[in-house]
């Protein structure tokens, strides 16, 4: 059986003046497909098996090509945006025919030049097209354990259950919410921590240090926030925890916590209204 969006072995089972008829076997031809005759290595005879991937070319016609795509069926990868059409993005995925991410299977919108994480499907005509929804063909087999120093790809952001990353574009991980940190979206990178390696395999991560670590670094870019505002924030630790996840990245109990730090360090002085930096 020849399989849309794989590379297989096929046979030559005949070849004309615009290419090579390949066949699963020279016992199986009910189906066949043609690889151009500037894709048909030089020398090839009538017998020989090539390794090949199948596609569809401009027509939706299969097509059988020599090269190796940059995306295959139960694959993820990192694309290159080619152009942005009327019915979504074509990606460069190393063949001559660009690939369509349909808008519908975009997790965002995409522009030219950009990057994307994207796993191939067969959608219901039977064409090849991308989806940046990578989960079911992300792997649970990292080699990865608790508090290793990982780094991904963030593809999808749930408020329920926090942020869903590809590690190494291969792995499935999740941030959850109570670990996020900082200013997270769909097509950004992390530098993450493994809290927890799941039964099943699949990672649970941290952006955030251990607490007496990330204490430190909060205190520092609070420092870093309130000389943006001329050494004066305009509202302090009673703030309502919109306000101080707005403004600075954190839930208002680490807020707290590195007010509380700098605050003892003798760094600050906290106002009625405001937080202001010593000099």
């Amino acid at each position: 059986m020849i399989r849309l969006g794989e590379t297989q072995d096929l046979t030559i089972v005949k070849i004309v003046d615009f290419g090579a008829y390949l066949a699963p076997s020279k016992e199986h031809q009910e189906e066949r497909v043609l690889l151009p005759i500037k894709q048909v290595p030089q020398g090839s005879r009538l017998g020989d098996i090539l390794s090949v991937f199948i596609y569809r070319d401009s027509n939706d016609r299969l097509i059988a090509t020599i090269r190796t795509p940059k995306l295959q069926i139960g694959e993820v990868a990192e694309l290159t945006v080619a152009q942005v059409g009327r019915f979504g993005a074509f990606l460069d995925w190393g063949l001559e025919k660009d690939l369509l991410l349909p808008f519908k299977q975009q997790k965002k919108r995409v522009e030219q030049g950009e990057k994307v994480l994207v796993s191939l499907y067969i959608d219901k005509s039977g064409r090849l097209c991308a989806t940046m929804n990578v989960y079911p063909n992300l792997r649970a087999d990292s080699p990865y354990k608790k508090d290793d120093k990982v780094t991904g790809r963030v593809y999808e952001i749930s408020d329920n259950f926090g942020a869903f990353v590809a590690v190494d574009n291969i792995y499935s991980a999740l941030i959850p919410q109570k670990e996020l940190y900082g200013r997270v979206e769909p097509g950004s990178d992390v530098e993450a921590r493994v809290v927890q390696v799941q039964e099943d395999g699949r990672l649970n991560l941290s952006i955030r240090e251990k607490a007496y670590l990330q204490m430190d670094k909060d205190a520092e870019e609070i420092l870093k926030i309130i000389d943006g505002y001329d050494g004066v924030l305009p509202f302090n630790d009673k703030a309502s925890p919109e306000i101080i996840k707005r403004e600075t990245g954190m839930s208002k109990n680490e807020f707290k916590r590195a007010v509380g730090r700098l605050l003892k360090e003798g760094a600050i002085e906290i106002k009625e209204k405001v937080i202001c930096r010593k000099r």
